[in-house]
C-alpha cells in the first residue's frame, strides 16, 4: 500500500491529474502506469487501490475531466432553452471551443479528447456513450430545427459531423496554425461567432433547397 500522509481522495486527485498529462501526451496504448505513478508521486499500487487497471484509469480520467469542464462551462453554453436555435447553436459551439482550446483545469482535456477521437482505443466505449451521446442528440436537434423538417436524416447527421470538425479542427491543427500564423490568437468567442454564421448559412441553403423540391 502507498506510504503517504495523503489522504486516499488526495491520492486519488493527483494520479488523475498525473494520468491524463501522461495519456494526453503518449496516448492511451504507450501511456505506462509506472510513468503515471511517478508523476503523481504515488506507489505503484496506488493505481490498482483507487482504479483496479489501466483501463478503468483511463474511463475516470475523462469523467474527471468532463466533470471538471462542466464546472467552468456548461455543456451546452449558457443559454436560455426557449432562445432561437442559432443562438443555442453559438452557446454551444462556444462552450464546445472553450473546453477544447481553454488553457484552464484540466488543461490537457481537449489535447486528451482530441487524441482519443483521431485515435480510438476502444476504452473509451461506454464513456463516450454516456457522456458524448446526449451532446450529439442535441447538436442533432438544433439542426433539425435549423434546416427544417424535409432534410434527411443522413443529412442531418452529415451535418452534425461537420460543425464537430469544423471545432476539432483548431485542436487538431493548434500546433501547425501556431507556426503558420504566430501572430493569431485562436479566441473561442470569435471562431465561435465564425462556426456559428458559416454552418447557419449552409444549414438555411440545405431548407432552402429541400422546401424547393418538396413544392417544385
Amino acid at each position: 500500500m502507498e506510504k503517504s500522509s495523503k489522504s486516499p481522495a488526495t491520492t486519488r486527485e493527483r494520479l488523475l491529474e498525473a494520468a491524463g498529462e501522461v495519456f494526453a501526451e503518449r496516448g492511451y496504448r504507450d501511456g505506462t502506469i509506472l510513468e503515471i505513478s511517478r508523476r503523481a508521486g504515488a506507489n505503484i499500487a496506488a493505481v490498482n487501490y483507487h482504479f483496479r487497471d489501466k483501463q478503468s484509469l483511463y474511463g475516470e480520467v475523462f469523467r474527471y475531466a468532463h466533470q471538471r469542464a462542466a464546472e467552468q462551462q456548461p455543456a451546452f453554453g449558457e443559454i436560455a432553452a426557449d432562445a432561437p436555435a442559432e443562438q443555442r447553436l453559438h452557446a454551444y459551439v462556444k462552450s464546445f471551443l472553450q473546453r477544447i482550446l481553454g488553457e484552464g483545469h484540466p488543461a490537457w482535456h481537449g489535447i486528451l479528447l482530441a487524441r482519443e477521437i483521431a485515435e480510438p482505443s476502444g476504452a473509451l466505449d461506454k464513456v463516450f456513450e454516456q457522456e458524448l451521446r446526449p451532446r450529439h442528440e442535441y447538436l442533432e436537434k438544433l439542426v433539425r430545427e435549423i434546416a427544417g423538417p424535409n432534410l434527411p436524416r443522413s443529412r442531418v447527421r452529415l451535418s452534425v459531423f461537420s460543425i464537430v470538425a469544423q471545432c476539432m479542427y483548431y485542436r487538431t491543427a493548434r500546433p501547425a496554425l501556431t507556426v503558420l500564423y504566430p501572430k493569431e490568437r485562436l479566441d473561442p468567442g470569435r471562431i465561435a461567432e465564425h462556426i456559428t454564421q458559416f454552418s447557419v448559412g449552409a444549414l438555411r441553403q440545405l431548407r432552402a433547397s429541400e422546401e424547393s423540391n418538396v413544392h417544385g
